[in-house]
């Protein structure tokens, strides 16, 4: 088995490290890695030369340059479903927070410091009522986007007696199964807003999702809604929700990423981008992304890909290499890899093809070495992007 070099961006919690074997240098100092691993910061994939992968412990992938992974052959893992429930409890928790105003209560309190517990009790009792604000029992609940967070997000509101409604342009049935059936699906976007008390967004950040929440949208609101936004920041237009909420069609705006004009204004509550910050979040997504990139720089398998197909195939003891290719998605690059091959006299022991639509992925475990002669006249294929040669056996 290969020696890997994986370099380590971001805190990424030990449990998952722990999972990666002998064969594997890791490290922040790693100039040239095989892999990646990375939370928040940005990776240009087109710095490193011999990279194979990259692996997000998070679900959005939007700090990676994933276009440009593609071009190469370098496969981009996420790990969706692992912060799922850290981000669906702190939106309950905020939420919350906002409908009984305990933010200002809170507030209150501290300023009560050094008085007797007389004068304390005192000013509770007569200013309480200041701070009373509402349950979340009987509200309508808007849902945008039922990914794994979404589900979770929704289904919570079920518990806590909301009328929940969800919308998503490209619904995942693994995902919509797993919805409580008191959740009404909405049919567009339109009818879900115009309901919607309060609206949540949990979608991607993508070029079809940046300032999808526009002014357009938030005046199909019911006037005094509230938005909250525990996704990514450009989803929302942040000039069109301080003018909702100067005008009253918003009476709140909850959200997870801090700017000058959010921290600025008194109907804004803002948090330091704590929806995946819990010690069960951060030690799950380290696993899971660690166990993407083990398998796939061992075997090639592929799981939980934003760039390329679902790839599961584990190698028999008759395998001597496992030779991937990795092309576009074009007519009879089947046929030219098992022609090439078998035209030099190695035996396919098995053969796996997988396409996304864009990039086909080619899993093809071979008897013996294919000799680098053989190996030069794949690559040099105009459709072919990479390929790798993965050996289990001395020859």
């Amino acid at each position: 088995m290969d020696d890997f070099q994986v370099r380590v961006v971001n805190k990424i919690a030990p449990e998952g490290l722990a999972l990666l074997g002998d064969n594997f240098s890791v490290g922040a100092e790693q100039a040239d890695p095989h892999a990646i691993l990375v939370r928040s910061s940005p990776v240009d994939t087109d710095q490193y030369p011999s990279l194979l992968a990259v692996a997000r412990a998070g679900a959005g992938v939007n700090n990676i340059t994933v276009d440009k992974a593609s071009g190469r052959g370098i496969c981009v893992f996420n790990t969706p479903g692992a912060n799922a429930n850290a981000v669906a409890e702190l939106v309950f928790v905020m939420l919350g927070i906002q409908a009984r105003n305990l933010h200002q209560g809170m507030d209150f309190c501290q300023g009560l410091k050094g008085q007797a517990d007389s004068e304390i009790g005192g000013q509770v009792e007569a200013r309480k009522s200041a701070f009373k604000g509402f349950e979340l029992a009987g509200k309508t609940l808007g849902v945008l986007g039922l990914g794994k967070i979404g589900v979770r997000v929704a289904n919570g509101g079920g518990l806590r007696q909301m009328r929940v409604i969800g919308f998503d342009p490209f619904p995942a049935l693994e995902n919509i199964h797993n919805l409580s059936p008191e959740v009404i699906l909405a049919r567009s976007l339109g009818e879900m807003v115009r309901h919607a008390d309060i609206l949540t967004v949990h979608t991607p950040l993508n070029e079809k999702t940046i300032g999808v929440v526009d002014r357009d949208l938030l005046n199909r609101l019911p006037a005094g809604a509230i938005l909250v936004n525990y996704a990514r920041g450009p989803i929302v237009d942040e000039a069109a929700v301080l003018a909702a909420l100067d005008s009253g069609q918003l009476s709140a705006y909850l959200t997870d990423f801090p700017t000058k004009a959010t921290l600025a204004h008194p109907k804004i509550i803002v948090t330091p981008h704590l929806g995946a910050s819990t010690e069960e979040s951060e030690e799950q997504c380290a696993c899971m992304a660690v166990s993407e990139l083990k398998a796939y720089l061992e075997y090639g398998i592929i799981t939980h890909s934003v760039n390329f197909p679902t790839a599961e195939s584990l190698p028999s003891d008759k395998v001597h290499t496992r030779f991937i290719m990795i092309n576009r998605d074009v007519p009879d690059m089947i046929g030219f890899a098992s022609h090439a091959i078998g035209a030099s006299g190695v035996n396919i022991v098995s053969y796996l093809n997988e396409s996304n639509g864009s990039i086909g992925y080619n899993i093809i475990d071979l008897q013996s070495e294919l000799a680098p002669e053989v190996v030069a006249a794949i690559e040099a294929h105009p459709n072919v992007i990479r390929t790798r040669s993965i050996r289990f056996v001395d020859s």
